[in-house]
């Protein structure tokens, strides 16, 4: 029996023995591609190589890529757990060529690794082609040998492949694997095919277009193959098992799944969620991802507490899920070493939020079984139960789905949406990964990738190639018009890595154009954003490209100053320290890192002295570019989630920081001048954020600071160096008075309570007091009401106190009155009456609004002559 580990190393070996370039897994976050939540896949790092956009040294590759759908228009989460082959994260195996082959050797590579590789029975196979496909049914009829009464044409629907609603698209032949009679279902194609017979174990797409936002298909510069086959898939078929969670990875993770929980059935779907949810939770983790309340950090976030939430109806005990990390490790860290480098941090940010959510799910739970135990069987969840666990639980409204269908009911989505407001887009997944920056595969062809000058110069002669107006080609600009400029070379910067992209002019004689900004498309195509100032842009011509100098250089100053930190802190924080993004201007440089505490005064003062040490160094800058693995090898580090060619360029700050990097840099680290830490701030769990400024603004703002401690200084009449003490003395007597004015005030409030306890009320056997008071004592306040509930054994007290139009309003129920008086439904009545709000238990309650005297001493006088006349 091959383990799942060696049908992964075959599939590589095969296709290498055909000239295919192994190509490592690419990062589960799509490198410059805004188009995609996660990478669902094997061939989106291949994408721009599909458009044309890039050039690889090699024109066939094969791949073992990680995937995630678990967000957007891609998400097979709720399916996880209940079905036999849908995971949130799984291996796609691929094969790809890039206008190279087609489809003659694409099915004949795939049907010599199942039948002759693999040895898969040929009765036991089943194949499908697109409805107008003739050519891919010919060449498995009359090439393969494949029997025609076992292929079946079916339409767009099933055989017609594409990445997303834009991309890289084409028809394809998919093959299936019968599973025996035994199991319900037919082939695909008839009435029967959506049982479990037939199931698909590999597609074959061949990408012949490139699907636009309006729906039309525009074909590609070279015809492509994109094939995919589920690594868990081929497995299960090859171990003699019918789901994928038989398959001995999936096993291991269970077996342990259910050491930790108690589980004794290993057939239980919650082991399955946790084994699947385990692998998606520490490839994201691995890769960047960290849990937060939008975007993939909260796709990420959602499927730990579905874990967790399984694990605790498992019957687990504490914390559990983190220890999940040490059996994946051993089935799937020899190929991906992420796992063991960063076990730790891993471990480290799934207990954290684990133990964020054990403090939730309890109540969350409870509450549920409340809200539905009245309920019919089947009868649905109201959006109003589910979105109250939510907003005031903090129960994820997925678990609540969740639950609810393991109790044979539905949730009203769309009353919850309602319910949520301005918080229905929590996640914001699918809706903030649209397409930007991006010129149209029909437009790409017609260009040439752009060349870059500006790392030796920021000025030179270049000719327009494409002017876009609203994202069409056109002829010309007039002056006052906005648009963009695609040149043939360029010595401006397009924003990447962090780095803002470059502003300027573009001109010639006949006119003159501000560059605002400058972006990149398809990863290879700088776009000169431009308006017009004088004259008119024509295509075709020659223009003087000039960088705002002094602009480039305040940026450069920031950039290499952003390298010189994260090697600081990764020495002084320790190897944990990852970035976790960056953002590059003139102004300033902000720095995301991966560190789960603040970092203290003493630590950070440490950094920022370490940094400007490495200035003085005044270490050589030098850039070489080799090939990913030599720069690897080199000492370069790479930053997770982003996307590295064949070709990396390699910022080498003698020695003392070696990264990947395609940004500009200063000669030498002495042209920083100064680093000055503006302030450090947490972004979001387990990510921290350094602010801080380089040369002429960091100069400023010391020569600022250094001002105002000079004016402090003078005010206090002390030197700098006594100010803290002359501070603290000053706060020390504010508080002495403080404390000397509130027991003035308690004083005051403590003789007019003597006064105003003449003032109760008896109605009916029942004792009632009001009172307001003017810039009074709280606690003065709730000791009388005390005092009050503990002469009557039946009443109700209501004292407030005004501060510059602010009330504060307390409400005291005596114990024998609860029953038929609550403390919370008094004060509404109160501040109902004034526009406030408040709340509390039955015997005490408080809140606030603003009033003045009059209208206060009304709205109390109203709400309890209400009460007498309820309780007559």
């Amino acid at each position: 029996m091959l383990t799942t580990q060696q049908i992964r190393a075959k599939f590589i070996e095969f296709f290498e023995q055909q000239q295919h370039q192994a190509v490592k897994s690419s990062s589960l976050i799509p490198g410059n591609d805004p188009t995609l939540l996660f990478v669902n896949a094997g061939m989106v790092q291949f994408k721009d190589v599909f458009l044309g956009a890039e050039k690889r040294q090699y024109t066939r590759a094969t791949s073992s890529q990680r995937c995630v759908r678990a967000g957007g228009k891609h998400n097979d989460l709720d399916q996880v757990g209940y079905t036999a082959r849908h995971h949130t994260f799984f291996e796609m195996l691929g094969n790809f060529s890039f206008g190279d082959y087609f489809k003659r050797e694409a099915i004949q590579y795939a049907w010599d690794f199942l039948t002759k590789e693999l040895n898969l029975p040929v009765e036991k196979l089943w194949v499908t082609v697109f409805e107008e496909d003739d050519e891919a049914e010919r060449i498995w009829r009359d090439e393969i040998g494949f029997p025609a009464d076992k292929i079946s044409r079916i339409g767009a629907k099933d055989n017609f492949w594409q990445m997303g609603d834009t991309g890289p698209c084409g028809p394809c032949t998919e093959i299936f694997y019968d599973h025996g009679e035994a199991i319900e279902g037919g082939p695909p194609g008839t009435p029967e095919e959506d049982g479990d017979r037939y199931i698909e174990i590999w597609n074959l797409v061949f990408m012949q277009y490139d699907k636009q936002a309006d729906g039309s298909l525009v074909p590609l510069p070279n015809p492509c193959v994109d094939t995919g086959m589920g690594l868990e898939r081929i497995a299960s078929i090859m171990q003699g098992k019918h789901n994928n969670y038989d398959i001995d990875l999936f096993q291991h993770l269970i077996k342990r799944a259910a050491e930790l929980t108690g589980a004794a059935d290993l057939g239980d779907p919650s082991l399955k969620v946790i084994a699947d949810h385990i692998r998606t939770c520490a490839f994201l983790i691995a890769d960047g991802v960290m849990p937060s309340n939008e975007g993939r950090g909260y796709v990420l976030r959602r499927i730990i507490r579905r874990a967790a939430r399984h694990g605790h109806k498992l019957g687990a005990q504490g914390l559990f899920f983190y220890q999940m990390v040490e059996p994946l490790k051993a089935v799937m860290g020899e190929d991906y070493l992420e796992l063991i480098e960063q076990q730790a941090s891993i471990e480290k940010a799934l207990k954290k939020e684990e133990q964020k959510f054990s403090e939730t799910l309890d109540i969350g739970m409870q509450e549920y079984r409340k809200a539905t135990q009245k309920l019919p069987p089947g009868a649905d969840v109201s959006g109003a139960v589910a979105f109250k666990l939510y907003d005031t639980f903090g129960f994820p409204f997925d678990l609540t789905q969740d639950v609810a269908r393991e109790d044979g009911r539905l949730v009203d989505e769309e009353a919850f949406i309602a319910n949520m407001q301005s918080q229905k887009e929590r996640s914001r997944s699918s809706k903030q990964f649209t397409q930007s920056n991006q010129i149209s595969a029909d437009l790409i062809q017609a260009l040439k990738p752009t060349v870059f000058t500006g790392y030796q110069s920021f000025a030179g002669d270049a000719k327009v190639k494409m002017i876009l107006k609203d994202n069409q080609a056109v002829d010309h600009l007039n002056e006052g018009e906005t648009g963009v400029v695609v040149l043939d070379q360029t010595p401006f910067y397009a924003e990447s890595g962090g780095q803002v992209g470059d502003i300027g002019q573009l001109k010639n004689s006949q006119f003159s154009a501000k560059v605002t900004d400058t972006q990149k498309a398809a990863g290879q195509f700088h776009l000169h954003h431009i308006t017009v100032e004088s004259g008119v842009l024509n295509n075709s011509t020659p223009v003087q490209a000039e960088v705002d100098g002094e602009y480039r250089q305040k940026v450069i100053l920031n950039h290499s100053a952003t390298h010189l930190l994260h090697k600081i802190l990764r020495a002084a924080l320790g190897n944990h320290v990852q970035q976790k993004g960056s953002l590059v201007n003139a102004d300033k440089l902000r720095f995301d890192f991966s560190h789960d505490q603040p970092i203290t005064p003493e630590e950070l003062a440490e950094v920022e002295r370490e940094v400007n040490e490495a200035i003085r160094q005044n270490f050589h800058a030098q850039d070489v570019e080799m090939s990913y693995d030599q720069a690897i090898e080199y000492g370069a580090m790479a930053l997770f989630g982003e996307k590295y060619g064949d070709q990396v360029r390699v910022m080498d700050f003698g020695g003392f920081s070696v990264e990947l990097c395609g940004g500009t840099h200063v000669n030498s680290t002495g042209e920083i001048g100064l680093f000055k830490i503006i302030e450090e701030t947490a972004v979001a769990s387990g990510i921290r954020r350094i602010e801080a400024v380089t040369g002429d603004a960091a100069i400023a703002l010391v020569q600022t600071q250094a001002a105002q401690l000079k004016a402090l200084s003078q005010r206090f009449n002390v030197q700098p160096a006594n100010l803290d003490a002359a501070v603290e003395s000053l706060l020390s007597q504010n508080k002495q008075l403080e404390k000397s004015l509130n027991d003035i005030l308690k004083a005051q409030a403590s003789e007019s309570l003597s006064d105003i306890n003449q003032s109760v009320v008896e109605v009916d056997g029942v004792n009632y007091l009001q009172h307001v008071f003017n810039n009074s004592d709280l606690d003065v306040l709730r000791d009388a009401i005390d005092g009050f509930k503990s002469r009557f054994e039946q009443g109700v007290v209501v004292l407030a106190n005004l501060t510059n139009g602010k009330a504060q309003v307390l409400v005291g129920v005596t114990k024998a009155m609860t029953q038929t008086v609550k403390a919370g439904d008094v004060i509404k009545q109160v501040l109902g009456h004034i526009g406030g709000r408040g709340g509390g238990r039955p015997d005490f309650a408080q809140g606030g609004g603003e009033a003045n005297e009059a209208e206060l001493t009304k709205a109390i006088g109203q709400t309890l002559e209400a009460v007498q006349v309820n309780l007559k």
